[in-house]
């Protein structure tokens, strides 16, 4: 029977964080990136929860606009967009690819639930070099986590038995609690070294070892 392992993408597979530093310091500056990454973290989920319907590109585009107008700084002319066109650009975090491929190597089925777009998403599965099943998207359904609906619609999807499945994502608000709230088990990628967290299954700092604790959770 059919084991599968869903994964959130930025931040647990794709260096989120990274990403849009870098850009934040491209148009703003180092001295404040920090800072502004922050406050970024606190503005996206926010502007997701209030228009559920708008396509992650609106996201970005909007989160960035409200950040500089609350800092009091400028986005240099035609970089509204600048988070939206250097995401497909973002780096995938070494561990990855061989934690990813020892998984599927296993009998894994990889599926990843974003809150993202449709060609935001295939430039970044692109970019992991691993095949995965299937991608549910928020610019598709919707919805952005941790509404429950990625979770709805990839039972719908792929028909996978709940006792066969895990959910994996760096996340806690936008995964770790939900997949909790839903009873699916999960692993946590603390990437970020946050002080411990009774809800998940199994917390790991990567996915190079992501094939053991999976198969630790559901036994072949």
């Amino acid at each position: 029977m059919e084991r599968w392992a869903t994964f959130d993408c930025y931040g647990t597979l794709v260096d989120w964080n990274g990403g849009i530093r870098a850009e934040l310091e491209r148009l703003f500056g180092a001295a404040r990136a920090s800072e502004l990454l922050g406050r970024y973290h606190d503005l996206e989920p926010k502007i997701q929860a209030g228009n559920p319907g708008a396509s992650y590109r609106e996201v970005l585009t909007v989160t960035l606009e409200r950040l500089a107008t609350e800092t009091g700084l400028t986005i240099p002319e035609g970089e509204a967009s600048a988070l939206a066109h250097s995401l497909p650009f973002w780096s995938v975090f070494e561990d990855v690819r061989p934690g990813l491929t020892e998984a599927r190597s296993r009998g894994w089925r990889l599926g990843i639930l974003s809150n993202t777009d449709r060609d935001l998403i295939d430039a970044s599965i692109d970019a992991l070099g691993v095949p995965i099943e299937t991608a549910i998207v928020a610019g598709e359904i919707g919805s952005y986590k941790p509404a429950h609906r990625h979770w709805q619609v990839f039972y719908e999807q792929t028909g996978a038995d709940p006792g066969r499945y895990v959910h994996v994502a760096q996340s806690v608000y936008h995964d770790i609690a939900p997949a909790a709230e839903l009873g699916i088990p999960s692993i946590w990628i603390n990437r970020l070294g946050e002080p411990d967290d009774a809800r998940p299954a199994r917390t790991l700092a990567g996915v190079a070892n992501l094939a053991d604790a999976l198969d630790a959770l559901v036994p072949v």
